[in-house]
């Protein structure tokens, strides 16, 4: 019996990823944040801000490509609270309602 001869399965070499610096300003309190939350990650501040930012940035490139809303949860709440406040009415309205009812 012949023994077939069977190629060796592809190896993926990876390439080195080109990156570009990019600065970033920022107030204390600001940098502070990133600092503590890089600090809850055991990384970098660099590397907090990009596998924290550079998602965030691709969902909004995309939202923006599918014309939808992206909001976050301080933002959605907030979009909840206008929502569900009652909407107080100005005199036109009133009066429009009224004609509307048939109320002289």
């Amino acid at each position: 019996m012949q023994k077939r001869k069977t190629s060796p399965s592809p190896v993926k070499v990876s390439r080195p990823v080109k990156v570009s610096p990019l600065a970033l300003r920022l107030d204390s309190e600001s940098k502070s944040a990133w600092a503590a939350a890089a600090g809850l990650r055991r990384i970098s501040v660099s590397a907090c801000v990009r596998t924290m930012a550079v998602p965030q940035g691709l969902r909004e490139v995309a939202a923006a490509r599918d014309q939808t809303i992206v909001l976050s949860p301080p933002e959605q709440l907030a979009f909840w609270r206008v929502l569900n406040a009652p909407a107080r009415l100005t005199p036109v309205p009133k009066r429009l309602g009224a004609i509307l009812r048939g109320v002289k």
